[in-house]
Formats: C-alpha cells, sequence, structure tokens
C-alpha cells in the first residue's frame, strides 16, 4: 500500500488518557430499568399502577398502593448474541477484509431486583390511612457484550496505521524509547516501537507488516489473518430507601432518597497473523547497504489490547404520586433530581509482537495503569403514566419519560484543564436532545390465581447532531431501540406469588473501524484524497439480548 508521509513537529503531548467524553456521561446517565418479572412482563409501565417493589424505582408512590407488607427476590439471566461481519467499500459488493461472518454469545446470571416494603395502617377512615417504608436494590442497566470478528487482509494493516500516524505526528525515536516514553508520548505508539510493530526509516515510520521503497512509500508485504475482540460487562443500580402514604385511597405520594451505583470495564483487542511470514522479511543493513544475515527475521503474528473500566457513585430523590380520580382510572407522575455522581476511572494498553528467523523473537511492552476521578451531573427525568383496571379481569397501562441530555454537565476531573471540561460541556449541549420513551404494559387474568402479561418499550435516541467536521448537523435518522417482553404470573390465595418473564431488546446495527483510513493518493488538482483500492476494514455488527426473570415473593 502506498503511505506519504507528512512530517510534522511534535509538540509536547500529556499522558495518553482515556478521559472523561460526551458518550461516557452519556452511556452512565441513560436508564434502563429491569424490576421484577411482573414489571419486566409488562414493559416497565408502572407509573401510575404501582403496587410492586420493581416499580417503586420508576414511581415512589407505588409502595403506598398496597394494602400488605410484601418481600421479593428476582434473580434472571441476560443471555447476548451478536453477528459481526466486513462491510464492503465497493458498489460490486466484493468485500477485501473481514469476510467472514462471525457469532459470538454469552449468558450472564444476575439480581435485578431485590426488596421488602412494610405498609402500617393508621385507623383512620379517611384521610392519611396508611403510611408505607421501602428499601429497594433495582437495576436500572446491564452493559453486556461480546463481540469478535475474523478475516483475511492484503491492502491495509493495524501496524500500518500505527506506523502513519507516527510518520505524520514526527514521533521522534529517542522518546519513543526512553524509559520515561509512557509519560510523554502517545501509549498506543509507544507500545508499537517498544515491540518492533513499527521501525524508524530515515524520517518515516514503517510496519512490520509492510515493506518499504527507495521513495518512501510503503505496501504490504502479503496476506494477513485479522481478529477484532470486544468484551463489555457490567451494570448500574439503584439502592433506594423509599417511604410512601395513601391519602383516602385517592391520593397516593411517595419519595426514595436513591444511592447510585454503576460498574463498567471495556476490553478490545486486535490481532494480526501472516499467512506465510516469509512474505514479511525484514532485513538491516550495515554502513555499506549489505545486509546483515544475523539480523534477518520475518514477521509471525502480533496483538494489541487496550482496557478501561469505570467504578462510581451518585445520589439523588425521586418524588411520585398516583391518583385514582375515577374507579378502575389511574394517573401517576414522577420526578427525578439531577444526579450528582463521581466516576473513578482506570484504563490500560499493551502488546506484543513475534518474529521468527535469525534476528526473531518475542517482544512485549504494557503501560502503566492510567487513572482520573471526575464529577458529572445527569439530568432531570420526569415520567407520567395512565392505566385502566377491569375489575379483576385485568389492566392496561401506559407510561411517557422524558429527559434532556442536553443539560448533562461535568463538574471536575483530576486532570483535566477547566476549558476541556468547558469545551466537552458545550458538545454536549450542541449534540444531545430530549430523550423519549415509551413504555406499555397488559395483564390478562382467566383466573384469579393466574396473569398472563405482555409488554413493549420505545426508546429515541438523546443524540440530535453529530459533528462532519465543520458543523453540528442534524440527523436525518434518529436511533429508536425496542424492547418486546412477555410473561406470566402465579398467587397463592395465602401469601406466595411466583412470576416469570422473558424480554427481548431490539438492538441498533453499530458500523465500527477498528483503525482508520491512512493510505492517501494525491490527484493533480493537489487534493487528497483516500485511494479507493486501500480501504481500511468496516465491520457491521448487529446484536440481540434476551433476558429472563423470575421472582418469588411472600405477602404479609
Amino acid at each position: 500500500m502506498k503511505k506519504t508521509a507528512i512530517i510534522i513537529l511534535m509538540a509536547l503531548v500529556a499522558v495518553s488518557s482515556h478521559a472523561q467524553t460526551a458518550y461516557s456521561a452519556l452511556m452512565l446517565s441513560e436508564n434502563d430499568y429491569e424490576g421484577t418479572a411482573r414489571t419486566a412482563a409488562m414493559g416497565n409501565a408502572f407509573t401510575a399502577l404501582g403496587g410492586d417493589l420493581g416499580a417503586v424505582s420508576i414511581n415512589p408512590a407505588s409502595s403506598a398502593v398496597n394494602k400488605y407488607s410484601q418481600l421479593s427476590v428476582t434473580p434472571g439471566l441476560s443471555i447476548f448474541s451478536s453477528t459481526a461481519s466486513g462491510v464492503s467499500p465497493y458498489e460490486n459488493g466484493d468485500l477485501p477484509y473481514f469476510e467472514r461472518t462471525m457469532k459470538s454469545d454469552r449468558t450472564k446470571f444476575n439480581i435485578p431486583n431485590i426488596g421488602v416494603s412494610w405498609n402500617f395502617e393508621t385507623g383512620r377512615r379517611s384521610g392519611i390511612k396508611s403510611i408505607s417504608a421501602a428499601i429497594i436494590a433495582n437495576k436500572t442497566a446491564s452493559y453486556d457484550q461480546n463481540v469478535y470478528a475474523a478475516g483475511t487482509n492484503s491492502t491495509t494493516s493495524f501496524i500500518g496505521q500505527m506506523a502513519y500516524e507516527a510518520s505524520v505526528n514526527g514521533y521522534p525515536a529517542s522518546a519513543l524509547a526512553a524509559d520515561n516514553a509512557f509519560d510523554m508520548m502517545p501509549w498506543k505508539t509507544v507500545i508499537g516501537y517498544k515491540t518492533g510493530m513499527i521501525d524508524p526509516y530515515d524520517d518515516i515510520y514503517v510496519g512490520a507488516t509492510e515493506k518499504v521503497y527507495d521513495d518512501k512509500t510503503a505496501f504490504m508485504g502479503g496476506t494477513i489473518d485479522q481478529a477484532y475482540g470486544r468484551n463489555i460487562s457490567g451494570s448500574k443500580y439503584e439502592y433506594l430507601l423509599n417511604f410512601g402514604m395513601n391519602i383516602s385511597d385517592f391520593l397516593y405520594l411517595g419519595v426514595n432518597l436513591t444511592l447510585n451505583s454503576v460498574d463498567y470495564s471495556y476490553s478490545e483487542y486486535f490481532k494480526e497473523t501472516a499467512i506465510d511470514p516469509n512474505e514479511f522479511q525484514i532485513t538491516y543493513n550495515d554502513a555499506s547497504g549489505n545486509i546483515i544475515p544475523s539480523l534477518t527475521k520475518c514477521f509471525n503474528k502480533m496483538k494489541y489490547n487496550y482496557s478501561y473500566n469505570y467504578l462510581g457513585i451518585g445520589y439523588s430523590a425521586k418524588f411520585g404520586l398516583i391518583i385514582t380520580p375515577v374507579t378502575g382510572l389511574r394517573i401517576g407522575a414522577a420526578i427525578q433530581t439531577p444526579t450528582a455522581m463521581s466516576i473513578d476511572e482506570t484504563w490500560e494498553e499493551s502488546g506484543e509482537t513475534e518474529f521468527s528467523g535469525n534476528g526473531g523473537g518475542k517482544y512485549s511492552s504494557e503501560s502503566p495503569y492510567g487513572e482520573n476521578n471526575w464529577t458529572f451531573r445527569s439530568p432531570l427525568k420526569a415520567n407520567f403514566g395512565v392505566a385502566y383496571t377491569f375489575g379483576k379481569m385485568g389492566l392496561i397501562s401506559a407510561d411517557y419519560e422524558l429527559s434532556d441530555y442536553s443539560k448533562l454537565r461535568y463538574n471536575s476531573a483530576r486532570y483535566t484543564d477547566r476549558d476541556v471540561l468547558y469545551d466537552i460541556n458545550e458538545e454536549m449541549k450542541a449534540s444531545y436532545g430530549v430523550a423519549h420513551t415509551l413504555r406499555i404494559g397488559a395483564e390478562f387474568k382467566p383466573i384469579p390465581e393466574l396473569a398472563i402479561r405482555a409488554g413493549y418499550n420505545l426508546n429515541t435516541s438523546a443524540e440530535k447532531a453529530i459533528w462532519d467536521g465543520f458543523e453540528y448537523i442534524g440527523l436525518d435518522n434518529p436511533t429508536l431501540r425496542h424492547k418486546a417482553a412477555f410473561g406470566i404470573g402465579f398467587s397463592s390465595q395465602k401469601s406466595f406469588f411466583a412470576d416469570i418473564a422473558c424480554t427481548r431488546s431490539f438492538l441498533p446495527k453499530e458500523y465500527f473501524m477498528p483503525y482508520g483510513d491512512y493510505v492517501y493518493t494525491v490527484t493533480k488538482d493537489g487534493d487528497t484524497i483516500v485511494d479507493p483500492n486501500y480501504y481500511a476494514p468496516e465491520l457491521l455488527i448487529k446484536s440481540s439480548l434476551w433476558k429472563v426473570f423470575l421472582t418469588i415473593g411472600f405477602r404479609f
């Protein structure tokens, strides 16, 4: 592949870091309630219904609806599956990379909800007829993903793109080789240099997968196997202390005092393996230009790893009400204060390379742990609901929730300038807007002991614009997320009850490039364009997520 080296004088750079981003704040602020099997089966459309421990996170007034106390626990399984394959850059559909379609699966056990509530009757016929209290842990988001992609490539490589970055930035080899290189230089480039993935050649860098020519252009030496993997895990929980009251069986009020916790782990790797190492022979010359046989080696394989982790804690409050204006009709509303969160973040990068031949061997390098702490404020959230019960035969319910993510704000960060935080806050203001969620649910009881349930969710993305390099432009097709649910429930004539539910999330397609285009051709007019014969790989990832819930509980 042809690579034109553009040498740029390098300014001193800070330590490589993941750091806070607009996307990080959005991801850690969004909710996807799980709850009990009953609430999950009905799409969590419980703002106006209440009466279930899974509903208390949605509307704090839910605990005041019941005439009894209850205890329940909900274990669950999440089953994630994905397929990944290359996307053709050509109109005729030819696929020069990642030609295999690879499927990945993951199953994980978790506890979406556990809690207890108490109901205390006052003995009054009107006014405050009862008060309630509850302690509940409820999962509000799951981070589950496992992606694997593989194929061959004879035109571009991860290593080649790494060499191009080092060339255009003019990184001095002496700085990359220094003992304190990780304190001054980008970690990825340092690892590439220290493991032999890239080497200097006059005033440019060349990758171990490339052959360099006298005019300082570099081409792939042959065909390589490429593999990409990504693993995401974690969850977000609300631990809440709830208080509620029933006023004349007409107005139900509630408040939650909430401790929010989040853990999130992300790791990815990229591998390249020579199908025939002899096609990637690297030779070294002496002062007279003669090849030194003892230093001849061939590239065999490499692996690059990157990971980061979030651990966070936050605080918020939520207030809610439910009213019953006429028999069968219920109307509910709740509002959650902005959540102040503190996040501890760590990240790490590493790489390893193997060469065969006279000068071969194995080389590895590992960065130090990066760390940061930052605080941010998620926006206010409001939800509204209406429900109608058909006596003891069943009910229908609908919720609407909104949150204005343009109000996301970073407040501080240990190693980040205030000007940088200001820029990120301005980015969130420009690119994020109001996200809308519609939840609907229904329950039918053919007999008093048995309930059949179904639900549906529709979510719009908070993203309203993207940066095109010059300005923020509106999105023509906002991302929509769908989730369907169903389940059944059993309730004994005494205190025992059990529910089971299943949900399926229809996740949007993801287009992803493991590394960027880096091969350029200059036209006669002087414009620089990507050579159409050397596009970097693009992946299409299709995913689905199933969840199964089982709730066991007792009323007392």
